[in-house]
């Protein structure tokens, strides 16, 4: 019993060290953090899964700008929410966004639920986002368990993190939630995390928690894996078809990586159109994903005119000055822009 007390002081301690350091030290200008709302932490926390803080920062700002809240997101059509997610990769979490904005404005009349069970339950968001949006944005403490968090806590108990369970981590994180100050503690844990107790050579001296982290000063370096995995290698073959004025672009409608994206036409699906047209250029694409490698070879043809294409495909001519307004794959929009 004495055993239990002791830890609870020890978690306690553990928490409010957390909150005073973030209060002092936080990333306080992070553009989520400013304005909070359920809705712009829900987008914040979705485009932080599996992407840096810092590559979010811009997507994040533009996203806001065009769709300032739950009630003019409400109005997007998937092309517009995919356009302005073009470039930050993962668009699943974008087609997601979609869904989960059309279920909030027919089930929940365009405001963002206030309740973990029915956030839950809304597309692409799991226990740990959840989590989040219920303590960052309605200061009702829970407990998250992303990369950062897992980290920290199997460094502070000094566990081997690979030898704990899910169920065990996400006990431990409830533990050390604090109750009095949620919205500091967890951008706390998440921060301290990211600066201090990163991965390789963790800052142990600036950590406010090192006095009682059973880790501290002797993190072994993470082991890397000599024989680095070797990447899958994707050829595509595409045709980008333009007039002065406009694009040929077909809408992705294959559950792949590029899903409900607008891409230029596969070279095999329009070789019998090609003689309409005149070859421009060609060149060869390499576009890194992180778990594959692209090689794209396009071929630019110019035409007199927006010709109709016989496909049952879903195309459109695009206006260049309305490209903007489509959701495009990073490689591909970035060659138009440079038309």
């Amino acid at each position: 019993m004495q055993k239990k007390t002791s830890l609870n002081k020890r978690n306690q301690l553990f928490s409010q060290q957390i909150v005073q350091w973030y209060l002092e030290h936080g990333r306080h200008d992070l553009p989520w953090r400013k304005k909070v709302t359920p809705y712009r932490i829900w987008i914040s926390e979705i485009m932080l899964q599996q992407t840096q803080v810092k590559t979010v920062i811009p997507y994040f700002k533009n996203f806001i700008k065009k769709f300032p809240s739950q009630k003019s997101l409400s109005e997007a059509s998937e092309d517009q929410v995919l356009a302005a997610w073009s470039g930050l990769g993962f668009y699943r979490r974008a087609r997601n966004i979609f869904a989960t904005k059309e279920i909030i404005k027919n089930n929940y009349r365009n405001r963002f639920p206030n309740e973990f069970e029915h956030i839950i339950e809304l597309p692409g968001i799991g226990k740990s986002t959840a989590g989040a949006i219920m303590s960052l944005a309605y200061l009702d403490p829970h407990p998250i368990l992303d990369g950062n968090v897992k980290r920290v806590i199997s460094r502070f108990l000094k566990k081997e993190l690979d030898l704990l369970k899910e169920a065990e981590l996400w006990k431990l994180s409830k533990e050390m939630v604090n109750r009095d100050d949620c919205f500091s503690y967890t951008q706390g844990i998440m921060d301290l995390g990211a600066t201090i107790c990163k991965p390789s050579n963790p800052s142990c001296l600036e950590c406010p928690v090192n006095s009682q982290c059973l880790s501290a000063f002797n993190v072994s370096s993470a082991k890397k894996n000599k024989t680095a995995s070797v990447k899958k290698v994707i050829e595509m073959n595409l045709s980008l078809i333009l007039t002065k004025k406009s694009l040929l672009l077909v809408k992705n409608e294959n559950d792949s990586i590029w899903k409900n994206l607008w891409l230029p036409f596969d070279s095999g699906s329009i070789k019998n159109h090609i003689k309409n047209f005149k070859l421009a250029t060609t060149q060869k694409i390499k576009h890194e994903l992180t778990h594959r490698t692209l090689e794209i070879n396009l071929k630019t043809y110019s035409s007199l005119k927006e010709l109709e294409i016989e496909t049952n495909q879903t195309y459109k001519w695009i206006k260049k000055d309305r490209i903007e307004e489509y959701g495009l794959p990073k490689p591909i929009s970035k060659v138009i822009k440079e038309l």
